[in-house]
């Protein structure tokens, strides 16, 4: 059953693309958002636009990025034509890096050059989850780079520490807020991000499809719990410099 679009956290710049629209009208409260893609298929794109959207819309966001810096991030906004700066100084978006680096060499030199427990900091980081909408770009890195997630990796555990987080999460959602996550499923195994994608309440997956000598791009909707109008099943999408995230064309479930 639909519910009202007015209830939903809208994704904006109706007038500028559909993207909104193609996803119902926008994320329903207390959802948790699962966007999955390979290398390459715009996940960042794709955060970067709903971060760009939900302030043009008002709503609060925390963007943390385990790739850019607040320099970068700005750059990459500006190469879209999203321009963040009024929304950082306004503060309808808090920007955060993760310096993680990889799993070979982060270290906390404070800490007598242990690595650190990523997803204790994360849960921990009140200010972050204060916000309306929560993104985290890209979350598998933060999984992979916790020395005690990948400990229980090593003891075929991590179904059990996928579901410790996902608690955490359902708490921070239980408060109408939304959760979006991005992930490279090629870096974790099924067990890690299988529980992610069980309690997703949407879940997108970014394909890439060769057709002839052209790369097309298309949102594979897996699920959309409690939507809007009505959301489409396939939709295809591209990402150009100067405009950000044009949609191509629209199959409806």
């Amino acid at each position: 059953m639909s519910i009202a679009t007015t209830d939903l956290f809208s994704l904006g710049l109706d007038e500028r693309d559909r993207l909104n629209k193609e996803l119902g009208g926008g994320i329903p409260p207390g959802s948790i958002v699962l966007i999955e893609g390979d290398y390459g298929a715009g996940k960042s794109a794709m955060s970067q636009r709903f971060t760009y959207g939900l302030c043009e819309e008002g709503h609060q966001v925390t963007m943390l990025s385990t790739e850019l810096t607040v320099g970068s991030f700005l750059d990459q906004m500006h190469s879209l034509d999203y321009d963040m700066v009024e929304h950082i100084l306004d503060e309808h978006v808090l920007f955060l890096h993760a310096d993680i680096g990889d799993s070979n060499t982060f270290s906390d030199e404070d800490d007598g050059g242990e690595r650190m427990d990523l997803l204790k900091r994360l849960m921990d980081a009140e200010v972050m989850w204060e916000s309306d909408v929560i993104i985290i770009d890209t979350f598998d890195a933060i999984l992979r780079n916790d020395p005690k997630f990948e400990a229980l990796v090593r003891k075929n555990e991590e179904r059990q520490a996928a579901l410790e987080i996902i608690s955490f999460f359902r708490d921070i959602i239980a408060e109408g807020k939304v959760i979006v996550l991005t992930v490279d499923p090629s870096t974790l195994d099924e067990d890690a991000i299988g529980p992610f994608r069980s309690i997703a309440d949407v879940f997108l997956e970014l394909e890439m499809i060769e057709v002839g000598n052209d790369v097309r791009r298309q949102i594979s909707v897996k699920r959309f719990a409690g939507m809007g109008e009505q959301v489409g099943d396939t939709i295809g999408y591209s990402v150009r410099s100067g405009t950000g995230i044009v949609i191509e064309s629209r199959s409806v479930a």
